[in-house]
């Protein structure tokens, strides 16, 4: 029964029972963090072949003569080049591969665009106007971080069934100068496993900027992290760019930090000829290569897109249970309440769960003070903000199936509680 429809006297009696309920979990003394999306050990034991593909015996010279043991080539070894330019559907000479972190890649394009501005336009750090960025909301928190930690001002956005909103997006960015990126996971967003429409990635592709040092910061993050369906595809938005006629419009991300180990895999950065030009000047200085010899470790333990795409389906086969066990107790737990609503995602590492309004924050203390840690309420808003106060990220990837019931339904316990709380309380 809806919350809402119950009587002061039956909402007072289920606080009751429900407080009774989560005293029990307390006692229970648990100690479980679902605050980040980490791989399981189970997972992380998949890619432990890796290890063994290269030893003191192993030519670390490639096929293409370049001996990973020694300084040069910048844009990485060709085979991993290739590798993960398949990976996003991308000529290999449009990908550098660098090293183990895409948000350390994405951080330096922001970075170096406040310094040194982009192909030619004035520093951002040298501007009048505050810079700003687009961010579609709920969002992934660490891209957040990253403009913020740089004093760039940030605009909510709001997510659609089919991607942000794209007629505010053209509207804002074609009118205001100021506006200089926009953060984008377009495929099982973070955190709510939207996957972005032909059409919004099409109307991505033809944006008409009024700053010419205007980019979309592509971040394809899950480009590959299926659960259940293989078949879902987005047109590719380098391509679509240059259809468009905008062809530098657009800079990609992607890493292996969840497909082989996390923190130990290769990220690359994808864009046009000219912007990696561009780009190219400034990692001249700041570096002299990146780690050949992880590069040619995936090449080697992975083989080709194929392999990947193998690789993936095991990784599948770990989390799709996970994800079933969250989303049955849910079901089970809240249908019918009215006390939330929560995405079901195709893939990716999250859940999106949206409490009613101002209840996010308490439902997630309340779980610390049983013993579960989640991410922070407000985590996936610019500046820790949510204007609701509802919003959740769930990670189930980390804790084994059975920590993950205990996990979820306390969460919902919580849910409801506060839930209850918050309508009596209004009464």
């Amino acid at each position: 029964m809806n919350y809402v429809e119950m009587s002061t006297e039956e909402l007072k009696k289920l606080e009751a029972e429900l407080s009774k309920q989560y005293d029990e979990y307390k006692s229970l003394n648990l100690k479980l963090d679902m605050s980040r999306g980490k791989p399981s050990p189970a997972q992380l034991d998949l890619t432990n072949g890796m290890l063994d593909v290269i030893t003191s015996k192993t030519s670390l010279v490639t096929e293409s003569g370049v001996d990973c043991r020694n300084y040069g080539v910048l844009e990485g070894i060709e085979e991993a080049r290739k590798l993960m330019g398949d990976f996003l559907g991308v000529p290999a000479e449009n990908v550098f591969v660098c090293g183990n972190a895409s948000l350390n890649v994405m951080y330096d394009c922001v970075a170096n665009s406040m310094l040194f501005g982009v192909m030619g336009s004035t520093p951002w750090c040298k501007l009048k106007n505050p810079v700003k960025f687009l961010c579609p909301v709920p969002g992934y928190d660490r891209h957040f971080k990253i403009t913020e930690l740089l004093g760039i001002e940030m605009i909510n956005i709001p997510m659609t069934e089919n991607g942000p909103d794209m007629d505010m997006v053209e509207k804002l960015v074609s009118s205001d100068s100021s506006i200089k990126g926009i953060w984008c996971v377009p495929k099982y967003s973070n955190p709510q496993g939207v996957v972005y429409s032909d059409e919004t990635v099409k109307r991505f592709a033809a944006l008409k900027p009024a700053a010419k040092d205007f980019r979309i910061y592509w971040d394809n993050a899950y480009a590959l992290h299926y659960i259940y369906d293989e078949s879902i595809e987005i047109p590719e938005i380098l391509s679509e760019c240059a259809k468009a006629g905008n062809p530098d419009l657009v800079y990609e991300f992607c890493s292996t930090s969840k497909v082989s180990f996390a923190g130990g895999g290769i990220s690359a950065l994808v864009s046009s000829k000219a912007n990696l030009e561009w780009i190219r000047k400034r990692l001249t200085i700041q570096t002299i290569s990146y780690d050949k010899i992880n590069q040619y470790r995936h090449v080697l333990f992975f083989k080709d897109i194929d392999g990947i795409k193998a690789h993936m389906r095991k990784h599948a086969k770990f989390l799709r249970p996970k994800f079933d066990t969250v989303l049955e107790i849910f079901d089970k737990e809240i249908n019918g309440t009215g006390a939330g609503s929560w995405t079901k995602p195709m893939g990716g590492y999250f859940i999106s769960f949206e409490t009613n309004e101002g209840c996010a924050k308490e439902v997630v203390a309340k779980c610390k003070e049983a013993g579960v840690v989640l991410t922070g309420a407000g985590a996936p808003f610019p500046y820790g903000k949510d204007p609701k106060d509802s919003v959740i990220r769930i990670a189930p990837s980390y804790p084994t199936l059975d920590e993950l019931k205990q996990a979820a339904e306390l969460f919902t316990l919580c849910v409801k509680l506060v839930t209850v709380r918050k309508i009596l309380s209004e009464r």
